[in-house]
């Protein structure tokens, strides 16, 4: 088969197609043959050595996987040669899902609902996760909140927002005006351009805040959050704030780390079939053109997504 690596960190260009061995699924495992791999930021910060997960290359990238099971490894249940399926395969161990076949654990799979196209379930697993995680497992986000959403048309925004409002909350996004009638579609209450407006004096405080940018927006958010309130950030290296400033504040402050969960997927693909839950793709590129997809991937709403 062939597949996608790396022999040093640096730029897209570092990327490459190459031949590789067919890879056998272990007691446990499946071989998903790959029909679509979402592109995701942590690629590009794993891929230019800024998020170190790995040592030193080779290894390749990608985690997000939508496909048809070709073959069971030993002692796997629930599923069967040729079941259409999604998951978030071993993050933030090596998953090399930029490939033609990728070997996935059964436990972080889920079956493809038919709401959704493969490449919608290939965009799905890592960004939906995410934002389930943070919004329903840690903030437990519930009906009457008001909920505001940094970052809101990209990946984990987007659905963060169809997320929150599924669980009856008000949502406030910011996004760029040209990103306002995608959300406006998407379900968001309260629209918010924060390259024209100071979104920390815009609208009434808010339950709870979900910080995909980081730095100094995550301190102007603190103003917004009612007393008791609470921040959750995806962003690792440069949160912009600490759990102790947060309680100078009187809120609270949580990072997620996303985690493979066949049970949170299962709760996405859910929304998804009672059309609760969109997935945007961006862009569909060919598995070969990985390079080109990183150097757009962060620059447009929704996701992008490698067929192979």
């Amino acid at each position: 088969m062939y597949a996608i690596t790396q022999d040093a960190f640096g730029g897209p260009e570092v990327l490459y197609r190459t031949e590789v061995e067919r890879p056998r699924p272990a007691a446990g495992e499946v071989l998903v043959r790959v029909h679509a791999a979402g592109v995701n930021p942590v690629d590009s910060a794993v891929r230019n050595g800024y998020f170190p997960l790995f040592t030193a290359p080779p290894f390749a990238l990608g985690w997000d996987v939508a496909g048809v099971v070709e073959e069971l490894g030993p002692e796997v249940t629930g599923f069967e040669i040729g079941a259409e399926v999604l998951g978030l395969s071993a993050f933030p161990k090596a998953a090399n899902a930029y490939a033609e076949y990728a070997v996935v654990a059964a436990a972080d799979l889920v079956r493809k609902p038919a709401a959704l196209s493969m490449s919608e379930a290939g965009a799905l697993p890592l960004a939906g996760l995410t934002a389930w995680q943070a919004l329903a497992r840690i903030a437990d986000v519930a009906a009457g909140q008001r909920v505001l959403i940094h970052a809101a048309a990209g990946g984990v925004g987007h659905l963060a927002v169809q997320i929150a409002k599924a669980r009856g909350a008000y949502v406030l996004a910011t996004a760029r005006t040209e990103n306002h009638a995608f959300l406006d579609e998407l379900g968001a209450d309260e629209l918010i351009d924060y390259t024209t407006v100071d979104f920390a004096v815009a609208t009434e405080p808010v339950d709870v805040v979900l910080d995909l940018v980081g730095g100094e927006t995550a301190k102007r958010s603190l103003a917004l959050l009612k007393p008791g309130g609470l921040l959750v950030t995806t962003v690792g290296h440069d949160p912009g704030i600490t759990a102790e400033e947060a309680e100078q504040h009187g809120v609270r402050f949580e990072t997620v780390f996303v985690a493979p969960s066949a049970a949170d997927l299962t709760e996405l693909t859910a929304l998804a079939d009672t059309g609760a839950l969109r997935v945007h793709v961006a862009r569909e590129l060919p598995l070969a053109d990985a390079a080109k997809a990183h150097e757009t991937s962060g620059s447009a709403k929704g996701k992008t997504v490698l067929i192979p």
